[in-house]
């Protein structure tokens, strides 16, 4: 028979306890959501903003972030954090499109990289157990078998650790207030959901909050009320489809969830100081670089 026994040094486990708190503590970051995707060619990232930090895992491909003026070039293995409030869009290499998983955690704030704002780390030699972890809060999060909060929490922790392990990566708790949360799930869902009929007292369902509550909380968090967002995200979706498709100003409203061809093109207009036509016209008149 053989035999091994481990034990944990009592100084390691003092250690551990004394910093609940404290620095790279992780006990207070929360997982709120998590998406795999792949880049395709009819898709196209608007710059935009989050109230929570990012963790974009890339599992194949090739492409960039854009962090304001900076352009983060990442592939295969790369985690990209961006903290709340930096704007950010992903762009991918058509022949080799992105693929990855995203995390949106709340709770925490990351500390080191560019301006304390956003860092790319690689994980050299850790790539697999990271990988794990992040296909296993999916399998849990699509599954939904008792406990799966819990257990998605325990492997966001395991992941935050790992990733102190094998990078400099630092973090702080980061408060987060009532208000926000409720916003920032309206927010994610216009974002995700932009292109179909969605209602004011949809979302205020969705958030679980009175509608003329959602308005006001909307509207001092993001200076915009959630529909006019609404509104906003499908005019500069539309943009792309003006500029790089023939398809006719009737299609592009229904595409872009628009009640009617009249209606988009009266929104567009005021968003965008033109006509959906002028635009099209304009953007092709312009070389592209």
């Amino acid at each position: 028979m053989s035999n091994k026994r481990y034990d944990l040094s009592p100084k390691d486990v003092a250690a551990a306890q004394s910093t609940a708190g404290q620095a790279n503590d992780y006990s207070t970051a929360r997982l709120l959501y998590a998406t795999a995707a792949t880049y395709g060619p009819d898709w196209h990232s608007l710059p935009h903003t989050h109230d929570c930090i990012e963790l974009f895992y890339v599992v194949s491909g090739v492409g960039q972030f854009r962090m304001g003026h900076d352009l983060l070039a990442v592939a295969k293995g790369d985690l990209v954090i961006i903290n709340p409030q930096v704007e950010h869009t992903e762009l991918s290499l058509y022949s080799h499109p992105l693929e990855y998983i995203v995390l949106g955690v709340e709770g925490l704030q990351f500390t080191t990289g560019t301006n304390g704002q956003y860092g790319v780390y690689n994980f050299h030699g850790g790539q697999e157990a990271v990988l794990h972890i992040l296909q296993s809060i999916l399998q849990e999060l699509e599954q939904r078998t008792t406990g799966y909060v819990q257990m998605c929490q325990l492997l966001l922790e395991m992941l935050l650790l790992l990733l102190g392990r094998y990078t400099d990566f630092a973090s702080s708790a980061e408060p987060t207030r009532r208000a926000s949360k409720e916003c920032a799930i309206v927010k994610r869902y216009i974002d995700a959901n932009f292109k179909e009929n969605i209602s004011l007292d949809q979302l205020a369902e969705l958030a679980h909050v009175n509608k003329y509550y959602l308005v006001h909380s909307f509207s001092r968090e993001y200076q915009i009320s959630p529909i006019n967002y609404l509104i906003q995200r499908r005019v500069k979706e539309s943009c792309y489809l003006l500029s790089d498709t023939d398809h006719s100003l009737s299609q592009i409203s229904h595409t872009m969830g628009f009640s009617s061809p009249s209606y988009f093109s009266q929104s567009f207009r005021k968003l965008m100081g033109m006509s959906p036509m002028e635009y099209r016209k304009q953007s092709r008149g312009t070389p592209r670089r």
